[in-house]
């Protein structure tokens, strides 16, 4: 279970380091023993504040779009970020273009650009919350004889923390689902993905909110305005298709609530459990790691 001493720390703090397990977990106990992998972990921390940009400014995502920053949010460049998750033991992929932090989210956020082509948008217009969920939870069974035989925790979904809803005019995407491994206690705080999606001519940018069920309803409406306040160039938007000669996805949107979306949560619910059996363990390498972090957001006197 989760220690007290997780509480010690400002909450937005206790939420960026239960977060970054949730969403890139911990590849063995081992690394939180070794001396070497502590220090690489406050060497990619301090790395990340010599880099990070600050708002208000406009700051680039890779080569198709950018973000106007608001103030007191930080973005984390790709480089940076990486050896960030790296030091946590894990790996990205070259999707990830970054991590954008901010004392009030409770959390952080991780931006991502997906090539997949261009996504239509039709079956939004009839789509049925209930089924989506039902086939979140069909698809999350039938993984778990998966997850069984791998030795992996079996998930259940719960229900809906944000139902999908889809703006057409602009083109975004939001929902989030509450979920646990089966052997893990109801009382046990949960991590939560809050999704957020801006569909692109050539794929999709996801900004995901990674924290805890108790911070999410805090974070929702930061993670929204951090959506709103993202664009794709001219050219690359997603009214700037062409169907004569661009790619189309395989799949509609549906597709990144439904089938998509229980492989990732799979993986997610098997970290949980991971942070759940090895937090004291954890926590002793990251006590270092949350005093930067503390003295990063506080580096200008805000």
């Amino acid at each position: 279970m989760f220690t007290h001493a997780v509480y010690k720390y400002p909450h937005f703090l206790r939420g960026i380091i239960i977060a970054a397990f949730f969403l890139f977990g911990f590849s063995a106990a081992s690394h939180a023993q070794n001396a070497s992998a502590e220090k690489e972990i406050q060497a990619a921390t301090k790395a990340m504040q010599a880099v990070a940009v600050e708002g208000p400014r406009n700051v680039p995502l890779g080569g198709r779009a950018s973000i106007e920053l608001p103030e007191k949010f930080f973005f984390i460049p790709k480089a940076e970020a990486s050896r960030f998750v790296r030091a946590l033991g894990n790996t990205v992929g070259q999707d990830f273009i970054g991590l954008i932090f901010g004392e009030q989210l409770g959390g952080f956020i991780a931006v991502e650009f997906s090539p997949t082509g261009y996504i239509k948008d039709d079956d939004a217009k009839g789509w049925d919350v209930d089924e989506l969920l039902q086939n979140l939870k069909d698809g999350t069974e039938h993984g778990n004889k998966a997850r069984a035989s791998r030795g992996l925790p079996e998930i259940s979904v719960l229900g809906w923390i944000e139902k999908p809803a889809y703006d057409a005019a602009a083109h975004r995407l939001i929902w989030s689902i509450s979920s646990r491994p089966k052997d893990v206690s109801a009382s046990e705080e949960q991590g939560v993905n809050y999704n957020t999606y801006l569909l692109g001519r050539e794929g999709y940018l996801s900004l995901n909110l990674v924290t805890d069920a108790s911070s999410v309803e805090k974070g929702k409406p930061l993670a929204k305005q951090l959506l709103a306040a993202v664009s794709f160039k001219q050219g690359q938007r997603y009214e700037d298709f062409n169907a004569a000669t661009d790619r189309v996805a395989e799949y509609g949107l549906a597709a990144l609530v439904g089938g998509l979306a229980v492989k990732k949560l799979g993986l997610l619910a098997a970290i949980g459990v991971f942070l759940v059996k090895a937090w004291k363990i954890i926590l002793l390498g990251l006590i270092a790691f949350a005093a930067v972090f503390k003295r990063f957001f506080r580096r200008k006197g805000t």
